[in-house]
């Protein structure tokens, strides 16, 4: 079984390529197959989530290149902006692991969702897209670098990661 468990920013040659979703490549420790019919085994730091072209080098050197598998996903557009900050304000108040591109939001297709965003005003069309949603603001980065794709890479946390950070509560006394 190939076991993978290193990435690698660039390779002489690429051995493979795995094609997962999302779901499967914000998995840590994964056991799959690839399109050969062999074996792989991913082992990655706990919370690192696989994003597509990144390359994971296995210990006799092979490299395996990920690629962000198609998905059923909508693609959420509004007329202005602002509506389309309200629909994002919206899908992160429901915690919704949310794509964000060029004047659109990308999801995985829920239904529920659907019915929200619309009522909103937004259009939701279905769509059969690579899922890349936003890693958080204490998520931490991928590394991702921007490859002319018109699409955004996160470069490392959006916000400061708080060492110690004191929840205020109205009963605290006044200091």
């Amino acid at each position: 079984m190939l076991t993978l468990n290193a990435k690698v920013d660039r390779a002489e040659s690429i051995f493979a390529q795995l094609v997962l979703p999302y779901e499967m490549r914000e998995n840590s420790r994964l056991r799959t197959a690839l399109a050969s019919g062999e074996d792989v085994a991913i082992f990655t730091a706990r919370g690192t989530v696989l994003r597509n072209n990144e390359l994971l080098k296995s210990d006799d050197g092979r490299v395996v290149q990920i690629i962000a598998a198609h998905e059923p996903t909508y693609r959420i557009t509004c007329k202005t902006p602002h509506d389309l900050l309200r629909c994002a304000f919206h899908l992160g108040n429901r915690h919704t692991q949310t794509q964000v591109g060029e004047a659109f939001l990308r999801i995985l297709q829920d239904s529920v969702l659907k019915q929200m965003l619309e009522g909103l005003g937004a259009t939701v069309v279905e769509e059969n897209a690579q899922f890349e949603p936003e890693s958080g603001a204490y998520g931490g980065g991928s590394g991702h670098h921007h490859h002319g794709d018109n699409h955004y890479h996160a470069h490392g946390p959006l916000a400061p990661i708080p060492v110690r950070q004191k929840i205020h509560r109205p009963s605290d006394p006044q200091s």
